[in-house]
């Protein structure tokens, strides 16, 4: 896995770590991967909502053939 994946802040999880020395600390920190971890998957639905809603229009645009070749 590469540790400079898109939204994946290697160094910035990896001081996280180092700074969870007790329960409280590695309990937040759980939450914020978990949290991060979200707001990826949501972003994600996003987008493909976005694709999906841009193929519905060019289908529409395009008609029932799926082509105009008879300008």
């Amino acid at each position: 896995m590469d540790k400079q994946e898109a939204g994946y802040d290697y160094n910035r999880y990896k001081q996280l770590l180092a700074e969870a020395v007790d329960e409280t600390k590695r309990l937040e920190l759980i939450e914020i991967i978990i949290r991060e971890k979200a707001r990826e998957k949501l972003d994600a639905q996003l987008i493909a909502d976005r694709v999906a809603m841009t193929a519905m229009t060019v289908a529409r645009v395009l008609g029932p053939g799926g082509r105009r070749d008879n300008f």
